[in-house]
């Protein structure tokens, strides 16, 4: 696994929501997904911006840990092990937020969500839900040191790590730190994705 041990690590709090989203949302700005899931140029950075505040607010900050650096440059949103799945008491009481964030994408967006669930894998794992680093800020170590202490545990405990990734460029990266794909798959009317698992390390599985 790669790590850059210069670059200071910490879990996020509340207070970091709105730097973290909007690092986010500039870092997400050329995914494919989130181009299918917000396809005017216009004001995609606000849309992504606003979906990964209220994500990172209602659900990863909840129910799992959120680590970013010192800087604020990125964030890794990780779901603990039995939290990945969103509850529908927590869909509902979102759903205002949600619609108004995809707008006319809504239908296609939760359609495109119950795919992908369908092959989220059932055992004990934790889920990066996450993962993006500011891009001034790409290139220098910061995803890696944001993964590393969740990928750390999932060794130390045997657990297993699973993502999907929504760049084909991308997976070559999260092999080197340990994933595989286990499946490709096409969003409905929309751009294939990458569904990833981690072993942990020293161990085989899935």
């Amino acid at each position: 696994m790669l790590r850059d041990t210069a670059i200071a690590t910490r879990l996020a709090t509340r207070n970091d929501v709105t730097p973290l989203s909007q690092a986010l949302g500039r870092s997400f700005l050329d995914d494919p997904v989130m181009a299918w899931l917000f396809p005017e140029p216009a004001d995609r950075l606000r849309r992504i911006t606003a979906f990964f505040a209220l994500m990172l607010e209602r659900q990863h900050l909840k129910h799992g840990e959120v680590w970013t650096s010192d800087g604020l440059e990125g964030a890794a949103a990780w779901d603990s092990p039995g939290h990945w799945r969103t509850e529908f008491t927590t869909l509902l009481r979102n759903g205002p937020a949600l619609i108004r964030i995809l707008g006319r994408r809504t239908v296609t967006g939760l359609r495109g969500l119950t795919r992908v669930e369908k092959r989220h894998p059932r055992q004990p794992h934790w889920y990066l839900a996450i993962l993006g680093t500011d891009p001034p800020s790409q290139g220098r170590g910061v995803g890696s040191a944001m993964l590393a202490p969740v990928l750390q545990r999932c060794d130390a405990e045997g657990l297993g790590a699973y993502l999907e990734s929504s760049k084909e460029r991308n997976v070559p990266y999260y092999q080197r730190h340990g994933f595989r794909v286990t499946e490709e798959m096409t969003l409905p009317k929309g751009p294939p994705i990458w569904l990833m698992w981690r072993d942990p390390q020293g161990t085989t599985g899935r």
